[in-house]
């Protein structure tokens, strides 16, 4: 499943980019996570509730941070484990351009699914995921700007 998207964040490059790598801020927007640490200046782990249709599990999940050119861009990749619901993996390329006083981020993703998430199929989990990643820049836009400035 390919995803890719734009959003206008009401932030200057920098500050987007130290919350786009901060852990705290990171469990705050992603729906259903229960847990995000960082291994290592590339590495997190995370746990994240997830419910695709009839299908609702826990996943055990490792990203990992690559091609870093701060506050630019970077690419990521990780893979989730949700025991017999089945797996998520995938990767994305994230970028950050300037706009005035805002910031552009535009991302492109590939996603893969297997186990009982392929059997639910691709249009039910393409549309969550697209729930998921909205709640995302929501929450996320909450967070640089909390008087909603």
């Amino acid at each position: 499943m390919q995803l890719d998207g734009e959003r206008t964040i009401q932030a200057p490059r920098e500050d987007v980019w130290r919350a786009l790598n901060d852990p705290e801020v990171l469990q705050a927007c992603i729906l259903g996570c229960d847990s995000l640490e960082r291994v290592n200046d590339s590495e997190f782990n995370a746990v994240v509730t997830a419910k695709f249709g009839p299908v609702k599990a826990k996943f055990k999940a490792a990203i990992e941070l690559q091609d870093l050119d701060p506050p630019n861009s970077y690419r990521l990749s990780g893979e989730g484990k949700g025991g017999v619901a089945g797996f998520a993996k995938g990767g994305a390329h994230v970028r950050l351009q300037e706009a005035g006083d805002a910031t552009v981020l535009s991302y492109d993703a590939d996603m893969q699914v297997g186990g009982k998430l392929a059997q639910v199929g691709s249009r039910l989990v393409g549309g969550t995921t697209n729930k998921i990643i909205n709640e995302f820049f929501s929450r996320f836009e909450e967070q640089l700007n909390p008087s909603g400035e």
